[in-house]
């Protein structure tokens, strides 16, 4: 039977086994080479109070730092979420294909996404 992938959807490469991680969204058992992997960054705190700490502030070039998560998927998540995308068998081959830009659904880049209106 021909495989799929060339690395059968894992990158472990040479090792017998490796370890498993949970997914962040449900908790699933996943091995943590083949888990989905992607840092969520935020702001610590909302908009709002970060204008009232900057007016509060003495230091008027203070930075407030940001929260840098690990996010873990398992890949029916990372599908499901739209982390990662189903591509064709073409695609997956390209090297093109293998870059991956996460599309902005938020409407605040070009305007084309839903929602981010009044």
């Amino acid at each position: 039977m021909p495989s799929k992938r060339r690395n059968n959807g894992r990158s472990k490469h040479g090792r017998g086994h490796t370890a498993i991680v949970r997914c962040s969204n449900c908790s699933r058992c996943v091995p943590k080479d083949k888990a989905i992997k992607r840092f969520q960054v935020r702001n610590m705190v909302d908009a709002s109070s970060q204008r009232d700490l900057r007016d509060a502030c003495a230091y008027n070039s203070f930075m407030l730092p940001k929260l840098y998560m690990k996010m873990i998927y398992c890949v029916s998540c990372a599908i499901h979420g739209r982390i990662v995308r189903v591509r064709n068998k073409v695609l997956r081959a390209s090297p093109e294909g293998r870059i991956y830009v996460r599309p902005n659904f938020g409407g605040k880049g070009d305007g084309k996404g839903k929602g981010g209106g009044k």
